[in-house]
């Protein structure tokens, strides 16, 4: 089984996937008062197709849940991800 690691780097404004220590995918954000945009999601062709983006938007969603943020979905892929997901409709920024 692979160790899955979803981590927010502020300086580089993005989180990141990382899979057994590699980093397979980013969601890029700028942070705005009250909320994080996403503006691009993105996963390392070498990793597709095994669930890592739905793993990375999941993650960094919940991460924004704690911060008590909401969500501009910019990027489509995160705004596609709130819209199947619908646990995480509440985020969004009205």
């Amino acid at each position: 089984m692979s160790d899955i690691e979803i981590v927010d780097h502020p300086q580089m404004r993005r989180f990141e996937i990382r899979l057994d220590g590699q980093l397979a995918g980013t969601a890029a954000y700028r942070l705005e008062p009250g909320r994080v945009r996403f503006t691009h999601t993105e996963v390392d062709p070498a990793y597709e197709g095994h669930g890592l983006g739905g793993q990375l938007a999941a993650g960094a969603l919940d991460l924004v849940r704690e911060r008590d943020l909401k969500v501009v979905p910019s990027c489509p892929f995160i705004a596609e991800y709130i819209e199947r997901n619908p646990q995480y409709k509440d985020l969004v920024a009205s």
